[in-house]
């Protein structure tokens, strides 16, 4: 059993599906009959829930809008989301010396089909999805929960993730953290909530390695 564990998001983090998030969005909103909202006030939004992100687009009764959502990914995700420059390689060194997991609000099941898409599920022990856990980031439930599912140890346990809500879950899980500026938010803006930044999963990945001394 190795004794480090890596947790990743994955929006920002380690795939980039900005395309297919937009272009559902617009879809929902198309269909309901709704102005469509801009992009930055969508894309400032990434990495919350769904139907937090429908209530504050001003949607007041979101659930219909997260099923349309979702009928929309489904059918584009794979097509409209590509690999962050340098993931499947920080993924593949990290799998050399840590236990890896995904912790996501993204659908557990729909991040599950990307991975496998890209070629990447096999080296996750888990993947904690929204509909895993009662509470999302930045509660640490998830983070938690992948933690018992890997056997982790907490003192030598990471979270990587490219927004506050990331960094702020492993700090109450009580574990280390590394923020990115490859995903959605800004530098001054991880500098409110993470210790450590790095440009990338592969920056992050070889700190920690270094940090760990593996």
């Amino acid at each position: 059993m190795k004794k480090v564990t890596i947790l990743f998001d994955l929006d920002g983090t380690l795939i980039d599906s900005t395309e297919a998030i937009l272009h559902c969005f617009y879809h929902t909103f198309d269909r309901f009959a709704l102005p469509r909202p801009k992009e930055e006030e969508i894309t400032k939004l990434i990495g919350h829930p769904l139907d937090f992100m429908y209530l504050h687009l001003g949607v007041k009764n979101p659930e219909p809008f997260v099923r349309a959502y979702k009928e929309c990914y489904k059918e584009v995700s794979k097509k409209m989301t590509r690999l962050l420059p340098g993931a499947k390689e920080a993924v593949l060194e990290a799998y050399g010396f840590a236990n890896l997991g995904v912790v996501t609000t993204k659908t557990g099941l729909y991040s599950k089909e990307l991975l496998e898409f890209f070629g990447l599920l096999e080296y996750f022990k888990t993947v904690i999805g929204r509909e895993d856990v009662i509470n999302p980031k930045p509660h640490p439930e998830p983070v938690l929960k992948a933690l018992h599912q890997i056997g982790a140890l907490k003192e030598h346990s990471w979270m990587v993730g490219d927004t506050c809500l990331d960094i702020e879950a492993a700090n109450a899980a009580s574990i280390h953290s590394v923020a990115l500026l490859c995903g959605y938010e800004s530098k001054e803006s991880l500098r409110r909530c993470a210790k450590y930044i790095k440009d990338d999963a592969p920056g992050a990945v070889r700190f920690i390695k270094h940090f760990e001394n593996v």
